[in-house]
């Protein structure tokens, strides 16, 4: 977490004591001025109203919603088909899988070339006017693709079909003050941005809104898309760190961070002329992912020869606990061997040059040590 982010916090939960849907006290009433006030700050970060913009616990509540409300609703019609790239996040692949297995949906997944692009050729060949809903990651959360959005929403509307994205991972590489241009539906996370854990929101379109389904029942809160007491700290955490993605020293902060990443990339591949950087190059890549290939390693092995002094990853933090390769690496055209053998390392804003020669070094010495 942000570490301004977490020195505000403790602020926000002392000064947060009334429930946000109480009307009858002032308590309730600032409350509710809280997350009014965050919500516009997190419309204001994607281009769109306030209205639009629906509190969940996180990205993978959103994808949830945004795929199961609409196939539930009245504008699914008789669209029948739902169209997702190969390389989606399991939350969004698996609700997909759900609708297919009890909703009789009709699932389909659109291919990716190596660097985790989505062809647009073949989106354009699968698109008809029976598809309802096509669900492409903004920005891939394992090998950082970022997607040309506007290509695929303009491919998607001629056949007057809903896209969402996933667009968890995309604030910190690259602004997204117009994404809601392109997008139906738009999932955020606020952990992905510096902010705390266990909240996220939904961006819906305004005049698709009163046609979804909610997943929740309850008292009706948030015009009934959403029921549930909403937690006002972690709202304003949320909002506090999407304000800084919108700060005038953003892109210094982001240039700096893209040379960092490109610094490690370079360091490791030093080491060896083997090792290699999976996926696309940094100019279509999140400025903060390195998905790094160790030909001829284990990846658990590395990982926890590591431990405690560098923290990475083998593939989402979602799937933490199954054993068995990356579908997204396998997706690239990766053998599993070779998924087996990466890594994915996530320099942040808070990284030093020093930081990440000292995982350079600590990388180095296991390697050395293991040949």
């Amino acid at each position: 977490m942000n570490e301004n982010i977490l020195s505000q916090l403790a602020g926000f939960y002392r000064d947060s004591i009334g429930n946000p849907h109480s009307s009858d006290h002032q308590f309730g009433w600032l409350c509710a001025a809280k997350v009014e006030k965050s919500a516009t700050v997190i419309a204001n970060l994607i281009g769109a109203e306030v209205d639009e913009v629906v509190w969940t616990s996180g990205a993978t509540e959103s994808n949830n919603f945004a795929l199961t409300s609409l196939a539930k609703s009245s504008l699914a019609n008789e669209r029948k088909r739902i169209l997702v790239s190969a390389i989606e996040h399991k939350c969004v692949l698996e609700s997909a899988n759900a609708l297919a297995e009890h909703a009789d949906f009709v699932v389909e997944t659109i291919p990716v070339d190596s660097s985790g692009l989505v062809c647009l050729e073949s989106l354009s060949k699968q698109m008809a006017d029976d598809v309802l809903l096509v669900s492409v990651m903004a920005v891939n959360n394992e090998i950082g693709t970022v997607q040309d959005l506007s290509a695929i929403s303009k491919i998607v509307r001629k056949h007057s079909s809903y896209f969402h994205t996933d667009a968890a991972q995309a604030p910190i590489t690259m602004r997204v003050s117009d994404m809601s241009q392109f997008a139906d539906l738009i999932s955020l996370s606020s952990h992905k941005i510096g902010g705390p854990p266990g909240i996220g929101a939904l961006y819906i379109r305004r005049d698709i809104a009163g046609s979804l389904v909610p997943l929740f029942h309850g008292g009706g809160q948030q015009g009934g898309l959403r029921s549930g007491t909403l937690a006002v700290p972690l709202c304003e955490g949320f909002a506090a760190a999407a304000s800084s993605l919108m700060d005038d020293d953003i892109d210094r902060q982001r240039s700096e961070l893209l040379e960092l990443t490109q610094h490690f990339t370079a360091g490791l591949t030093a080491i060896d002329s083997d090792i290699q950087l999976n996926g696309p190059d940094f100019s279509k890549r999140h400025i903060g992912n390195a998905n790094i290939q160790f030909p001829g390693n284990d990846a658990q092995d590395i990982l926890l020869r590591l431990q405690p002094n560098l923290a990475a990853s083998t593939g989402s933090a979602c799937t933490s606990g199954i054993r068995g390769s990356s579908h997204v690496l396998r997706e690239i055209g990766l053998s599993q061997i070779e998924a087996r053998s990466s890594i994915r390392f996530s320099p942040g804003f808070a990284s030093t040059i020093d930081d990440a020669d000292e995982a350079i070094r600590l990388l180095s010495k296991i390697l050395i040590d293991k040949s």
